[in-house]
């Protein structure tokens, strides 16, 4: 057995080998798979990656190489329109040389991205403090240019424009679809992924809300709607870093895993998706449900809680992690009044549309993508004609094996840890690891849950899970497989 160091500081995989001051430590078993990682980690955090400036340089060479894929949209790895700074390179196209070169570059960025942030947390764990004020800036001086620049790695935002130009033309995004209330000739139609032209809306109406506001902005032209949404992806991005700068025990670790974080700036800010908001949603409830007592703390939690699911519906583990804690200490009172203030928040919102909105996220969860190994077994039941056993099997199974992961998580941290920092991340980091349809920009969510629980392994495991699904699920979405 080893064990595992609950210092603020946390390496991917260097929990526990520094030789650091320590305070009473956490017992644990190790696995043969985290056996053979400990000691590759511990190999490589000692090694120059560590040296902060070499982790800063890989960082930025990451962020840059992906800026440059925005730069020269449209291509193979971009949504097919052009933001005003993407009008400084000439743009690659779709020619099959040029698919090669922007994927490569973009791959590439995505792996630097990872070995900066791997290097800037050793460094942190040896003993580098920046000041996170400094990263914030920074941070916010790259953001500023990327928001400029054509999205990369999905489409998500042009199917994010294209339902608001539906609800600000009066139609209901839950009951038709681009093409069919936009048009094939429409712009804002050839912004959307190839698969997605003929789906309704799988968000919620406060995101609905949203990209109505963004394109009563753009207008006829869906560049300057993607390029609101984007100002505002980025503008929230911001503000959260700045929320866990005055906020967190740990400012510096806060600052390094989601402000400076490479990854995170390449899949939620440079993608332009809405799980930005998602997380900060998220990080808004835990730092309320950690600071403020009382029934109008309470309220505001259930409030916070039931705009989030308005946006994505995975927000409501944000919910089940905070409930989780008060169902434990038998603080029933609270629980029931933080779920029925989140319950007529949401319902508020779906008023408009109706009980028909929800028809496409619940569709939504019956879906499975690889690298998920539900995939195969779907695969499996089209063989034998068995598609709808197998999407009720897997819908059930999921969310047990979501919960038991969950459990083991919490119970791997720390027992004595605040459960209202805990669990929601346990929660959110099974989510990712079990569920049948996950891709990187997803794990935002877990990040900003991380960024309160103390020094613990499960950073090394989050920082390659979301590597890996960035690696498998780029794209501008004209050709690959991709959801919201």
């Amino acid at each position: 057995m080893t064990r595992v160091s609950t210092h603020p500081a946390d390496p991917p995989g260097q929990a526990g080998t520094a030789e650091l001051p320590r305070v009473p430590d956490l017992v644990i078993h190790n696995g043969p798979v985290e056996w053979v990682m400990s000691r590759v980690i511990r190999k490589l955090a000692w090694s120059r990656l560590s040296d902060p400036m070499v982790a800063l340089t890989l960082s930025g060479a990451g962020l840059l190489l992906g800026m440059i894929v925005g730069a020269t949209a449209p291509n193979a790895e971009t949504v097919p329109v052009r933001l005003p700074l993407s009008f400084i390179l000439p743009p690659l196209g779709h020619s099959e040389t040029n698919v090669v070169i922007a994927s490569i570059l973009l791959y590439t960025g995505n792996i630097l991205a990872c070995l900066g942030l791997a290097g800037m947390l050793w460094a942190h764990s040896q003993g580098w403090r920046p000041n996170p004020r400094h990263l914030l800036w920074a941070s916010a001086a790259i953001i500023a240019v990327m928001v400029s620049l054509t999205p990369v790695g999905s489409s998500d935002t042009g199917s994010y424009a294209a339902y608001g130009r539906i609800d600000a033309l009066g139609g209901n995004p839950y009951v038709t679809n681009p093409l069919a209330f936009l048009g094939v000739h429409s712009p804002y139609t050839h912004a959307v992924g190839t698969l997605w032209k003929e789906q309704p809306s799988v968000y919620g109406p406060f995101a609905t809300v949203i990209q109505s506001f963004a394109a009563s902005i753009g207008g006829p032209h869906v560049w300057a709607t993607i390029w609101a949404l984007m100002i505002l992806n980025g503008a929230v991005f911001i503000g959260v870093g700045f929320l866990l700068l005055k906020t967190s025990d740990d400012p510096v670790r806060a600052t390094l895993f989601w402000t400076a974080n490479p990854v995170l700036i390449q899949q939620l800010v440079s993608g332009g998706h809405l799980d930005t908001l998602v997380a900060a949603a998220a990080i808004c409830a835990i730092q309320v449900a950690r600071r403020v007592s009382g029934m109008w703390g309470d309220v505001l939690i259930g409030v916070v809680i039931g705009l989030a699911c308005g946006i994505k519906i995975n927000a409501v583990l944000i919910a089940l992690g905070l409930a989780w804690p008060l169902l434990r200490r038998h603080e029933w009172m609270r629980t029931t009044r933080i779920a029925l203030v989140a319950l007529v928040t949401v319902a508020l919102q779906y008023a408009p549309y109706g009980l028909i909105a929800l028809k496409p996220i619940f569709g939504g969860l019956k879906l499975a993508t690889l690298p998920s190994p539900w995939r195969m077994l779907e695969l499996v039941g089209g063989v034998f004609g068995a598609e709808q056993t197998v999407a009720m099997v897997m819908g059930f199974l999921w969310p047990v094996a979501m919960v038991v992961v969950a459990w083991f998580v919490y119970r791997r941290i720390s027992s004595d840890q605040p459960g209202e920092v805990v669990a929601p991340f346990a929660l959110t980091y099974a989510w990712i690891l079990v569920a049948p349809w996950v891709f990187a920009w997803y794990t935002g969510i877990a990040w900003v849950a991380l960024t309160q629980v103390p020094r613990n392994r499960m950073t090394r495991w989050l920082t390659l899970v979301t590597v890996f699904l960035a690696l498998c699920h780029s794209s501008g979405g004209q050709a690959t497989p991709g959801i919201r």
